[in-house]
């Protein structure tokens, strides 16, 4: 456990360095001792957004995401990430892990990521096309299950099928496919295990193209049935697809999620069946050598999602 006690230093040391940046801009900084390296990054994303729902205030300002990034590479078995967030009025950990790399084609995480299921997830909120994955929108809760609008990501987060939990994730890499594979307490980030079972997620990503990438998703999540007091497991599964890169032209995103809606329970603690997709296309074009854009790019996007398909009143689109 060395090298594992000697990464947990560095990560202490690197959340002892204040990195300053201004709004909307990213800054970086990376500091070498010997085998040793420490990437330190850090954003600002600030949001205005208004609503015209009873109830609630009509405008609003907000951090939306404050992030500092300490990448650590002890050497090339071990390395690490943690990343607290400063966001909305509260502060949380958003990644916190080590990495043991045991080849090029084979690394383990160990600690709190990303669970590896739907696409729109996975891709970082640097990157990602669209404003706000779940579609929020303030004043608005009327999704069986979850919370908020009914959209892809809103049921996939609050199902606890994706997002940040704490475990353990394998993955293994081809010339051109990745395979995932993670076990986790399925609680959730930053929150303790609250029963003795395991949630278990997989995903397999094969590139078709130079442009296109199709994949699958399996997800198998612990909960506790309310209903009848005991420990029971949820099934979701899904499909993507992405085509292009987020550096220029045509891209799409596309992907379809279904299964087990299990904050949906009936009266004998059965859980309701939800289906939901989602299509995101944009299409980016470089401004070179400008001082204030670096690119124009126009994005749509279309959602559905169905918390519980056996109530036909509650869709949304």
């Amino acid at each position: 456990m060395p090298c594992v006690s000697k990464l947990i230093y560095y990560l202490t040391v690197a959340l002892s360095v204040t990195v300053i940046v201004a709004p909307n801009v990213s800054g970086q900084v990376i500091v070498t001792s010997r085998a040793t390296q420490i990437r330190l990054t850090g954003r600002v994303q600030t949001q205005f957004n208004t609503t015209s729902t009873s109830g609630v205030i009509s405008t609003e300002w907000l951090i939306r995401r404050a992030r500092f990034t300490a990448d650590v590479t002890v050497n090339d078995f071990v390395s690490g990430r943690i990343m607290p967030e400063f966001g909305e009025g509260e502060v949380t950990l958003r990644d916190a892990y080590a990495q043991l790399t045991f080849s090029p084609t084979f690394r383990v995480k160990l600690g709190q990521f990303k669970r590896p299921f739907d696409l729109f997830e996975l891709t970082s909120s640097t990157q990602i096309l669209v404003i706000e994955r779940a579609g929020a929108v303030r004043g608005v809760d009327a999704c069986a299950g979850a919370s908020g609008v009914c959209t892809l990501s809103q049921l996939s987060e609050d199902l606890r099928f994706s997002d940040r939990d704490i475990g353990a994730m394998a993955e293994f890499m081809t010339s051109n496919a990745t395979y995932q594979f993670s076990v986790t307490n399925g609680a959730g980030a930053n929150s303790p295990d609250e029963n003795g079972t395991k949630s278990y997620t997989g995903r397999v990503s094969v590139s078709a193209s130079d442009d296109v990438t199709i994949s699958g998703n399996v997800a198998l999540h612990d909960y506790m049935d309310t209903v009848n007091a005991d420990d029971d497991f949820a099934l979701a599964y899904g499909a993507d697809v992405e085509y292009g890169n987020f550096d220029s032209g045509l891209h799409i995103q596309a992907g379809v999620i279904g299964g087990q809606n299990w904050g949906a329970l009936d009266l004998v603690g059965d859980p309701a069946r939800f289906l939901t997709a989602q299509g995101i296309l944009s299409y980016k074009s470089p401004v070179a050598n400008h001082k204030f854009v670096s690119a124009i790019e126009p994005v749509g996007r279309l959602s559905f999602a169905d918390p519980d398909t056996d109530n036909g009143n509650d869709l949304g689109i």
